[in-house]
């Protein structure tokens, strides 16, 4: 059973430093029911969580499974300060009030994916707070300047004589901090977090915890473009919180070759089940379109239910097959007559005018099903539905 646990933990991972301790803490709790404390950091700076996050999740969920009691860690106090991981310049700050409702969001979603029974909800400023500006600057003496500019971003930063504030500096610190506090044996996070995971390894040695976490990093999750990472600035993403009929048609979008890289990491079903699956379309026993679905299938189930996602297929079906709408659209009520443009920026199909031109000179949008050519048209009153690609409708209602 060790085995076959350590296997499951160890898919899809990018990297584990330390995998003997893994294996010595899984083999406790098999031996022993002894629970372990598994940490993972989100700094509450976006409200929604997408697929990218739930890599992560999902593999706490594994580690669940085999006695881990998670550490969900809500960085309300290093949210404040920003990490500048994979950035060229100095973010900005977060307002408290922003941080909270953020947190709150995050604490909702995440239940969809972990064992709320083995799952600790923390926040960091609990500690770092009362760590107070003594405690501050004896952290700062645990790492020195020359090592911190080892960092790849902020080494770009430095060379190219990007600003670097002094408070970044202090991001990774108090990141290591956190195991300190925590005491947890083991500290997950992405491939561009090693860094700040490794000074928590450092840090509890520094500090004389008794022990040294080991690192599990996950890969970074491609978006839908299957180019650049799964980002919401990208817009390449798939929201936990988007609606089952947005869900199942983004996944359906995906690249064939795009859909086992989300198979791996996302889905449920053992290798060995995927395997099988590899081969079945190999042989032409199986469609790629209809193992995609059956991917939709079990991501829209898992943060709705079953019936969304066999209404959500049903309707996927009739929009593509039959050219009908969906049950779903959202409704809007503009005064007077109003530019084409403009209206689909106020329906929220397009980001801005100029992108809504785009997407009408490329024939992706459309006015009660007829293909609009002209970017200047001018909507009277009237009742209309709004499309742009295969997946954004609404509703509008001019008076």
């Amino acid at each position: 059973m060790v085995e076959v646990a350590l296997n499951e933990i160890r898919r899809g991972v990018a990297e584990i430093i330390d995998f003997e301790r893994v294996k010595k803490l899984v083999k406790e709790y098999f031996e022993s029911g002894k629970n372990f404390y598994v940490k993972a950091g989100f700094d509450p700076t976006a409200p929604d969580l997408h697929f990218g996050h739930t890599v992560l999740l999902q593999k706490m969920a594994i580690l669940q499974k085999y006695g881990a009691i998670v550490q969900f860690l809500i960085g309300d106090f290093t949210g404040m300060i920003g990490d500048p991981t994979g950035k060229n310049e100095t973010r900005k700050k977060l307002d408290r009030d922003t941080v909270l409702q953020n947190a709150k969001s995050y604490k909702e979603q995440v239940f969809k994916v972990l064992d709320e029974s083995k799952t600790e909800v923390m926040f960091n400023s609990k500690w770092l707070e009362a760590l107070g500006a003594s405690g501050i600057i004896e952290l700062t003496t645990t790492f020195n300047v020359a090592r911190m500019l080892e960092r790849e971003d902020f080494e770009k930063r430095y060379k190219s004589q990007t600003p670097i504030s002094i408070s970044e500096f202090l991001y990774p610190l108090l990141q290591g901090y956190d195991s300190v506090a925590m005491k947890c044996d083991i500290e997950m996070g992405g491939t561009d977090q090693k860094f700040n995971l490794l000074m928590g390894r450092h840090l509890q040695r520094v500090y004389n915890v008794g022990k040294e976490q080991a690192v599990i990093m996950m890969p970074l999750l491609e978006g839908l473009d299957g180019v650049n990472k799964m980002s919401k600035s990208l817009g390449n993403y798939i929201g936990v919180t988007d609606t089952p009929h947005d869900m199942f048609g983004k996944i359906l979008s995906i690249s064939d070759d795009l859909m086992w890289r989300y198979y791996e990491l996302l889905s449920s079903k053992t290798i060995e089940e995927i395997e099988t699956l590899r081969d079945g379309i190999k042989s032409g026993e199986l469609h790629p379109k209809r193992v995609k679905e059956d991917l939709a299938l079990e991501l829209v189930s898992r943060y709705h239910s079953i019936e969304d996602a066999k209404r959500a297929k049903e309707e996927f079906e009739n929009i593509h097959k039959k050219n009908e709408f969906p049950s779903d659209i959202k409704s809007f009520e503009l005064e007077g007559e109003i530019w084409i443009a403009k209206a689909l920026v106020e329906c929220k199909l397009s980001p801005s005018t100029s992108q809504a031109r785009r997407d009408i000179k490329q024939g992706g949008v459309k006015l009660n099903k007829e293909k609009v050519t002209n970017e200047q048209l001018q909507l009277a009153r009237g009742e209309y539905i709004l499309q742009v690609g295969k997946r954004k409708f609404a509703k509008l209602k001019v008076v």
